[in-house]
């Protein structure tokens, strides 16, 4: 790839007013999400329409400038990093929603639209996106097309693939694709929409999507189980799918280690709830009567009870204990502020093999290196589990890294799960990638990158290493 010349800065200027084109000091006072190395490229440009970012990419195609398209700057495989000699194209000019019906339950976003900012829209007439993350305020819709995030509903609603409807995007050549469908039937050729979501940027450019909506229950009960096992967890879990009154919005699991470590900076803890069961699961349940929700978590709780009367047990009483549970959950920062860049591990695991997965790994770990003491948590509903370790990025030498992932890694394709369950695969896990999955899908991969984007002109060395 060429340097950026004068020239060439300056047709970008043309293209977006030379207020959106930012260098030097510009750039660094930008945040720059979970890595620093995402601002590399030191040039940021924010187009503020599809036009102008289809020309921006036409002009970067011609100069054989390299491109990476930066969302929120949450993605935590390396999605985002640039490199000097390339240019950042920011979505956060991309920020409008230009459609919402009640009627349809759809809208339509902008790339550059927060998760957050969608969701108070679609509640103003009492619907959802049916996604929901916790970095939903810095998380933008075109993010999570092109990682094709999952996120705590993914289990009932799906992952992103699941909802959107249609999609418009930019190609490498600077020309636009536009499938911005609103309804479910659609068999007017191929589904090539879904070619972009989750490519993290490498075949397209994503800048409107069209996405479903759900309708957004009225109430919500949560409760908080200390529970003896992952089965007793799972047990729990059906029997909150199987609510009489309500739906289930969240199963959630936090393994001592984690719930240790959120329970105590928060300095939470509640009557005659004990901090050393096994597993917590949190289960939370939605529905449009305060009276049956709160019922039905009772319900819940006291049929747990009866199957596992070792238990304890807390139920929200008001949207400040709902809140305060959550945050035992959702506060996964407080992992990297203590071990900065720890390695992670983003896995999908069939629900009847994740305790003996788990088991296993564990043991494994140990006997590699009795000091790991991996955080664990995650989305029980739909089996992705999050393994974070306790060490810092810069205390583990590539060796011991290698065979860290092989542990978590080795057979996980033949019990039906995946080494990439909702991250991505970004920089980080790309050669992994091309040791799990099958030769033929990899060459297929390679076959749609180079048909779709011959100089490799779209977020170079993520998901495909050439």
């Amino acid at each position: 790839m060429s340097c950026l010349t004068s020239g060439f800065k300056a047709e970008i200027a043309t293209i977006v007013g030379r207020d959106y084109v930012k260098e030097n000091d510009a750039v660094s006072a930008i945040d720059y999400g979970i890595l620093p190395e995402n601002l590399g490229a030191g040039i940021v440009v924010l187009p503020g329409s599809t036009e102008e970012l289809a020309a921006v990419v036409r002009c970067c195609h011609a100069s054989s400038v390299a491109i990476v398209t930066h969302g929120g700057r949450t993605g935590l495989v390396g999605g985002g990093i640039s490199r000097p000699g390339e240019i950042i194209i920011s979505t956060a000019r991309l920020n409008r929603i230009t459609f919402l019906s009640p009627v349809e339950n759809v809208a339509i976003v902008e790339a550059g639209v927060t998760l957050q900012a969608l969701q108070e829209a679609a509640g103003e007439y009492g619907l959802e996106p049916g996604i929901d993350l916790p970095s939903r305020g810095s998380a933008t819709i075109g993010g999570m097309a092109s990682t094709n995030a999952g996120g705590i509903a993914a289990f009932r609603y799906g992952v992103m693939r699941h909802r959107i409807l249609g999609l418009e995007a930019v190609l490498a050549d600077g020309s636009i694709y536009s499938d911005l469908t609103r309804v479910v039937k659609n068999t007017a050729g191929y589904d090539l929409s879904h070619l972009f979501i989750g490519s993290e940027g490498t075949l397209g450019i994503i800048t409107r999507i069209a996405i479903k909506l759900e309708p957004r229950p009225s109430f919500t009960a949560t409760t908080l189980f200390g529970l003896p096992s992952t089965q007793a967890a799972l047990s729990a879990m059906q029997r909150g799918l199987k609510a009489r009154h309500g739906q289930l919005r969240a199963a959630e699991a936090i393994w001592p280690h984690y719930f240790y470590l959120t329970s105590t900076h928060h300095n939470w803890s509640a009557a005659d709830y004990r901090a050393d069961h096994p597993i917590n699961l949190l289960l939370c349940i939605g529905g449009n009567d305060d009276a049956d929700v709160q019922s039905e978590i009772e319900n819940i709780y006291e049929d747990v009870a009866t199957d596992y009367p070792d238990i304890s047990a807390v139920i929200a009483s008001s949207k400040a204990q709902e809140k305060a549970i959550w945050a035992l959950r959702e506060d996964t920062d407080l992992i990297y502020r203590k071990y900065p860049g720890a390695p992670s591990y983003d896995v999908s695991v069939p629900l009847s093999e994740v305790e003996a997965y788990l088991d296993r790994c564990m043991a494994k770990l140990k006997t590699l290196d009795p000091e790991l003491s991996p955080y664990v948590f995650g989305h029980l509903g739909d089996g992705n589990l999050h393994v974070v370790l306790n060490t810092a990025h810069d205390a583990m030498d590539g060796e011991k890294i290698r065979a860290i992932e092989e542990i978590f890694y080795t057979g996980l394709n033949a019990l039906g799960g995946t080494f990439s369950a909702e991250h991505g695969i970004g920089s980080k896990r790309a050669q992994t990638l091309i040791a799990q999955i099958n030769h033929g899908k990899w060459m297929l991969m390679r076959q749609l990158k180079w048909s779709l984007d011959p100089t490799n002109t779209l977020n170079p060395g993520k998901v495909l290493t050439e």
